[in-house]
């Protein structure tokens, strides 16, 4: 069972994003939070596969709790599902930044929050389409000095093969059939790649590979 924490400091939403959660197979409600402090204190109570997070909250807003929780070392099985009205590129490239494991809007239909719940308890990491090609564009024009190109000098030429995929936002699959290899061989090549540049998600992997100009927009 996949459990989910809600963090909105709106009492209609929560209970929406309950009800949708409480009726599908598979996921179990955690917990539901009013703050961010309340989802930091939750979140390390509870110990959530998912905690679906607003941003703007009294407290503590939802970048400053979602920082909190990735830094967590006993919380390293959570992942960040942000969800927002305001679909602004300096949200997202700080919500990545933070640590999320991704974007989506809340004008998003049911079927597509169940989608975004399940792709991330997998480790996959999930943006909105509306919001993906800004977002890379802002990647491009905020590359982190103190992460030189030289932090993935440990990669084999297959896994740089496999990152630039990644950033490109393939899933195993897509990479399987790309590099004519099997689904289950894209997957360990994912997880050497996290191990060696120590990333805890396929998010943090497209924002390092952006940041360092290892991948650039409009790029082959």
């Amino acid at each position: 069972m996949t459990r989910v924490l809600i963090a909105d400091d709106q009492a209609a939403v929560r209970g929406g994003f309950a009800a949708l959660i409480a009726a599908e197979h598979g996921l179990v409600l955690a917990g539901e939070a009013s703050n961010g402090r309340e989802a930091v204190d939750l979140t390390r109570r509870m110990l959530p596969h998912v905690v679906l997070m607003d941003i703007r909250m009294p407290v503590l807003d939802g970048l400053e709790a979602t920082r909190i929780i990735s830094a967590d070392p006993t919380l390293t099985r959570t992942r960040v599902l942000i969800l927002t009205t305001f679909d602004l590129d300096e949200y997202v490239y700080t919500a990545l930044r933070a640590g999320a494991s991704g974007f989506l809007l809340k004008d998003a239909g049911p079927r597509e929050l169940l989608h975004a719940i399940r792709v991330i308890a997998a480790g996959d990491a999930l943006i909105a389409p509306s919001v993906t090609r800004r977002l890379i564009a802002e990647f491009a024009t905020r590359r982190d000095p103190a992460t030189p190109p030289a932090t993935l000098t440990s990669l084999t030429d297959r896994e740089r093969d496999i990152l630039r995929l990644v950033a490109r936002g393939l899933t195993n699959a897509e990479i399987a059939g790309r590099l004519l290899i099997s689904p289950l061989t894209a997957k360990t090549h994912v997880s050497n790649i996290l191990a060696k540049l120590d990333r805890r998600d396929r998010a943090q992997l497209v924002t390092l590979a952006y940041e360092t100009g290892f991948i650039s927009p409009g790029d082959p």
